[in-house]
């Protein structure tokens, strides 16, 4: 086991070379946010946006159109019951996040099979929320994780779900078992957050704290990995994932510290900030 310090965002956040364009940061698809729970996916949509992604596009329900818009305005839309449209930006990006606010209904259990089925090798699929109680059953969707390039974001009663290990029983040893089996990389939210890797390494967090017990903190936790694996597509994925869980707890630790509870929102906004402050050190 691998402690996460602060060496790993100098590892991965750097100045932005002066030719860029948009392109070059990555295509960010994020799919969710049923009538009920529009702001999960608007937050990971958002945290995508501030921490650097080139492109973002938000799959949900046109219910929250208005909302996405108005908050995110750099996002663009896609209607989540459009089938045509869903398959067009599911080829397009090259990093899709699915599951916050999607919910459990049959239409969440379509929209995450067509995803799983046209997922290319070259794509990082980043599995949240509710997608992953859908998963959990339909225990025979796993085997499309075979060579793909997976990332679930588990909180411990989620990952019971998929792995049927009780919460009093996840021991690293028991974790790492079924997160070979399942071929996906897990990152396991809780105190002392703990990443396990495809190379059967597993890296843990020492910070963050009670301030982050917040509705749509993980949310948030989706769309800065989706950006980071979109624009620092150079360094081992691997390293990529730690600094995104790393930085997202590294600046709410930052916030805690003039905030009794740190909202996600309000870390959302001072990413840029964040980031430039890395790349400068």
């Amino acid at each position: 086991m691998t402690e996460i310090d602060h060496q790993i965002l100098k590892e991965v956040i750097h100045s932005r070379p002066l030719e860029s364009h948009k392109g070059n940061y990555g295509r960010i698809l994020t799919i969710g946010g049923s009538l009920n729970f529009g702001g999960a996916i608007i937050m990971s949509s958002s945290a995508a946006v501030h921490a650097g992604a080139g492109l973002v596009t938000c799959a949900t329900c046109r219910e929250n159109l208005s909302a996405l818009h108005t908050i995110v305005p750099e996002a663009m839309f896609v209607d989540l019951a459009n089938d045509q449209q869903i398959a067009a930006a599911l080829e397009q990006a090259n990093v899709i996040v699915i599951g916050p606010g999607l919910g459990e209904s049959p239409a969440a259990e379509k929209i995450l099979k067509k995803t799983l089925d046209q997922l290319q090798s070259q794509q990082f699929l980043i599995i949240d929320g509710s997608a992953l109680t859908i998963l959990s059953h339909h225990r025979t969707w796993f085997k499309k994780f075979v060579k793909q390039k997976i990332i679930l974001t588990p909180h411990q009663m989620e990952w019971q779900r998929v792995s049927q290990i009780p919460i009093k029983e996840q021991t690293d040893i028991h974790n790492l078992t079924v997160q070979q089996e399942l071929q996906a990389t897990v990152v396991l939210k809780k105190f002392g957050t703990t990443i396990y890797h495809l190379n059967r390494t597993f890296t843990r967090l020492n910070v963050g704290g009670p301030y982050m017990a917040t509705g749509g903190m993980g949310d948030t936790l989706t769309g800065i990995i989706a950006a980071f694996l979109g624009q620092f597509h150079q360094i081992a994925y691997e390293t990529v994932v730690d600094a995104a869980v790393y930085a997202h707890s590294a600046l709410a630790q930052k916030l805690s510290a003039t905030n009794y509870v740190v909202l996600p929102s309000q870390l959302i906004k001072s990413l840029p900030e964040f980031m430039l402050t890395v790349s400068l050190a």
